[in-house]
């Protein structure tokens, strides 16, 4: 995931975190909260599940955020 805001100082700085979901979805899955990278922490089995959403939102130092839907 990769997020920019053009603010200097602190107010440009994004960081990354996880939605929590009832389904448990983000459980396999680890988010680097400085670098927006999304890695796997468990085996993933497509028979078991065949899809994951996931919800990551970004916020930067002065408040404001958003979020996007991984799938």
């Amino acid at each position: 995931i990769s997020a920019i805001d053009v603010d200097d100082g602190t107010n440009g700085h994004v960081k990354y975190s996880m939605k929590k979901t009832t389904d448990m979805a983000s459980e396999p899955f680890h988010l680097d909260s400085e670098m927006g990278a999304i890695t796997l922490v468990q085996s993933l089995d497509f028979e078991e599940v065949e899809s994951f959403e996931l919800y990551v939102q970004a916020r930067d130092g002065g408040g404001l955020f958003d979020t996007a839907k991984v799938t």
